[in-house]
């Protein structure tokens, strides 16, 4: 196909919106609505142009799509992306104006929060459409998903450890996290609480400061970590940071994060299978964010206790993932692919482009 409708190969909706008066210039991407409604969290960045917005947001959705599938929700995937700098121009007005651009897709599409954005901020999205979750509690909300999110990525990184080192034990495990965020920062407590020693980095020295006098924290810089010479490393920052020129001088046994996106092209999940590197697929394991706000749409309301349980599903759906890839002979990312695209194709037969 050429012409406009090539670049969203393979999404069924893409929606540009813009409302100057609020300072809105947004992309929803729908992935798809096959399982059901399309969920995937509100990214708020200073993107150099609309063109990497774009990338994001397609690359994002699509991920998206393969996480609730992967994960066992009925729901499909989607994103969307505000084009500019949230300490700049975060506003009411702009955050209501972008919640009338939900509201407008009929609950085809369903926020959250993401990188940039706020439970406070989703309580004010919420205002406006029906179709938010991941407000703070006292707002009706799940709270911040990044609790959930890091809580299964810790099951993910000793599903990991047991795959390569024959026991899910982390004490005395040596792993490296890049980036101390909202699921960065909450997984290197848990690292810790377990007796691993941690090597961290983050390019905001603030973020450092936060686990810094935590028991076996050393920090690097940012452009080191993933090069540490550790067991485990842990990408949690932006995406697409193993590529052709990072890959080759890892030397960890294998690789568990929650950032998403992390493999920069297709090719590279190859590189680190060929190179014996675990690669825990991202939208497997930093899962616990959209089971956690998925929770918020059961008929009884949001409930922590059964959105925990719903998470501590992570390790085995990437062992059995593992499982394939070992079978199969083929990558990690391939496997966690053929799992998701066999649910989609075996559940979503009848529920095609999916209306409320």
């Amino acid at each position: 196909m050429e012409g406009p409708f090539a670049r969203p190969d393979g999404h069924e909706q893409v929606v540009f919106t813009r409302d100057d008066e609020a300072g809105l210039a947004c992309i929803i991407a729908i992935h798809s609505t096959a399982l059901g409604p399309a969920l995937g969290g509100t990214r708020f960045r200073a993107y150099d142009s609309e063109d990497e917005a774009l990338t994001d947001v397609l690359r994002l959705s699509r991920a998206m799509t393969y996480k609730t599938a992967c994960a066992g929700l009925d729901l499909g995937g989607g994103k969307a992306v505000i084009v500019g700098n949230p300490d700049e121009l975060r506003s009411e007005a702009l955050l209501r104006a972008y919640g009338r651009a939900v509201e407008s897709l009929g609950g085809r599409y369903i926020t959250a929060c993401d990188i940039g954005t706020t439970p406070a901020d989703m309580a004010i999205v919420k205002r406006e459409t029906r179709w938010a979750t991941g407000a703070d509690e006292v707002e009706g909300g799940s709270g911040d998903s990044g609790v959930l999110t890091a809580y299964g990525l810790y099951l993910g990184i000793q599903a990991v450890a047991e795959a390569v080192f024959g026991t899910p034990s982390l004490s005395a495990r040596h792993i490296a996290v890049q980036g101390l965020g909202k699921v960065g920062s909450r997984l290197v407590g848990h690292l810790v609480e377990e007796g691993a020693k941690v090597t961290v980095a983050d390019v905001s020295s603030s973020a450092v400061e936060r686990v810094i006098d935590l028991d076996g924290i050393e920090v690097v810089d940012a452009e080191d970590v993933l090069f540490v010479d550790a067991d485990i490393i842990s990408p949690n920052a932006l995406g697409a940071v193993l590529d052709e020129r990072t890959i080759p001088q890892i030397r960890a046994q294998a690789i568990c994060g929650g950032a998403n996106n992390q493999l920069a092209t297709a090719e590279d999940a190859t590189r680190l299978h060929d190179r014996g590197i675990l690669y825990a697929p991202d939208y497997v394991v930093n899962a616990g964010g959209v089971i956690n706000v998925a929770d918020e749409l059961h008929p009884q309301g949001h409930d922590p206790a059964r959105a925990r349980r719903r998470a501590q599903a992570i390790p085995e759906n990437l062992r059995s993932i593992i499982q394939v890839s070992q079978q199969e002979g083929i990558t990690t990312e391939d496997a966690a692919l053929h799992v998701a695209e066999a649910r989609i194709a075996a559940v979503g037969r009848t529920r095609r482009f999916w209306l409320p």
